[in-house]
């Protein structure tokens, strides 16, 4: 990157800085190329696997929890019928799925994470590989997959589970068995998922394709008869087989993008990231308070960041371009088509989901979320984890409309931090939800004010 880009990302100390850069250590030029590093060994690594089962879920778990005892279940039997089992590395489910395929005799992958407080790989892994950033290790544990099986987890395993059902409702990825463990865990979420997303645009035929179970048995069945397609997402496209040539070009591509969309967000100082449905037409209350939000937005010297199609998306560049101000989309070129809607000021367009999604994560001094369907869930639950585990500094996450997400807050209240603990009680303190567009500017000064005041007490300190 240009000196002059790292410059004003340096300048730009109130923003958050996801992924890739982080304050303070944004300012290296190199910093690019170990992401690139990381795509290269990653495939090299993913490229020799076969038969694959991707295993999903809580760091949390100790050996005496139920689903620790499945999960181990789970990895003999998979390993038994030579699948091999592929799990983020770390401990938990992670360890245990690890340790059945391990103690039959299988191949034990793990794709394991770098985190400032140091997850070590279990020592059930026969082959591992470790990754700095989320969203490349995310990538590789995504893509070289026949089937995902989540257990219960945390923001993290949400996260991971949106970004492939995502994936596949985009045609990114084939449509593969998705085994989803413990009903009175994933239950809730479905019904959340058919009562309010489906009615904007989720495709319910994919809900109800899941298959909620309770037992490795159950699983099991549903698992014993994949073929090895070696389904790919992203990096491994099943469109480019393995060619080692046609792969390598890709690299560059991704690499490309990244430096493109690094220089694009460099100038901006004041942004405001708003998403949601694309499932929606102007005459949605969601669109029109959008519109309005993106008005308000522009009034205050805020940039208005979007996916940059329809929606939410249109609504929020539509306010904010007819006030004069800057209206930025970052956006997909599906099958060679821009998905780009008409009120943009600045634009740029990624042919790779995954660098599209970190770019949009980069450059914002909050996040509003609109109601939406897998897309929106998975931003959401990505910029969470990122927060949660210290990979993004923290800024405002707003939600808009308590009908819509007072479900999902109860979920999350219940569910994960109640019955499973698997996040903190005060890590659903790190969003808030509001009702109106003046509510998520009252969010954005009270934060204002608060590191005010934490600026001038530190400096009387």
């Amino acid at each position: 990157m240009r000196p002059e880009t790292i410059k004003k990302m340096h300048e730009q100390g109130t923003h958050s800085f996801g992924y890739a850069l982080r304050e303070g250590d944004y300012r290296e030029p190199w910093r690019i190329f170990r992401i690139m590093s990381e795509f290269v060994e990653g495939y090299e690594f993913l490229s020799k696997l076969k038969n694959e089962i991707t295993v999903l879920g809580s760091a949390r778990f100790h050996h005496d929890s139920k689903y620790y005892k499945i999960a181990q279940e789970l990895g003999k039997l998979l390993a038994e019928k030579n699948f091999t089992v592929i799990t983020g590395g770390g401990p938990g489910i992670m360890e245990a799925a690890n340790r059945g395929a391990f103690e039959a005799k299988g191949d034990s992958i793990g794709l394991n994470i770098q985190l400032p407080f140091e997850q070590v790989i279990n020592p059930y892994v026969t082959k591992s590989t470790s990754f700095y950033y989320f969203f490349t290790r995310k990538v590789m544990l995504t893509s070289p997959a026949n089937a995902f099986v989540y257990f219960p987890g945390g923001f993290g395993t949400m996260d991971e589970f949106f970004e492939v059902v995502d994936s596949i409702e985009l045609g990114l990825m084939d449509s593969i068995p998705i085994v989803l463990v413990g009903k009175s865990y994933w239950e809730p979420l479905i019904e959340f998922l058919r009562n309010f997303s489906a009615h904007i645009g989720a495709p319910l035929a994919s809900i109800n394709s899941w298959h909620i179970v309770d037992t490795a048995a159950e699983a099991m069945k549903i698992l014993a008869g994949v073929e090895d397609r070696h389904t790919a997402n992203y990096l491994l496209d099943p469109r480019y087989g393995k060619n080692k040539e046609r792969v390598d070009w890709r690299i560059f591509r991704i690499m490309s993008e990244l430096v493109e969309g690094f220089e694009f967000v460099s100038d901006f100082k004041k942004a405001m990231t708003i998403l949601g449905t694309r499932g929606i037409k102007s005459d949605s209350s969601y669109y029109r308070s959008a519109h309005e939000l993106g008005g308000l937005a522009a009034k205050a010297g805020y940039s208005v960041i979007t996916g940059g199609y329809n929606g939410v998306a249109e609504a929020a560049n539509r306010g904010a371009y007819e006030h004069g101000g800057e209206s930025v989309g970052i956006s997909m070129q599906v099958r060679g088509r821009a998905l780009m809607n008409a009120y943009l000021t600045k634009s740029i367009q990624f042919s790779f989901p995954f660098t599209r999604k970190l770019i949009v994560t980069t450059p914002t001094t909050a996040f509003v979320f609109y109601p939406g369907g897998f897309g929106t869930l998975h931003q959401l639950f990505e910029v969470l984890t990122l927060i949660q585990t210290h990979k993004m500094t923290r800024v405002p996450v707003i939600l808009v409309n308590h009908k819509f997400w007072q479900p999902l807050h109860g979920f999350i209240k219940e569910t994960l931090v109640h019955d499973v603990d698997t996040i903190a009680d005060e890590d659903d303190e790190l969003y808030q939800i509001v009702d109106s567009e003046e509510s998520v500017f009252k969010v954005l000064n009270d934060t204002i004010d608060a590191d005010k005041a934490a600026g001038a007490q530190e400096g009387k300190v």
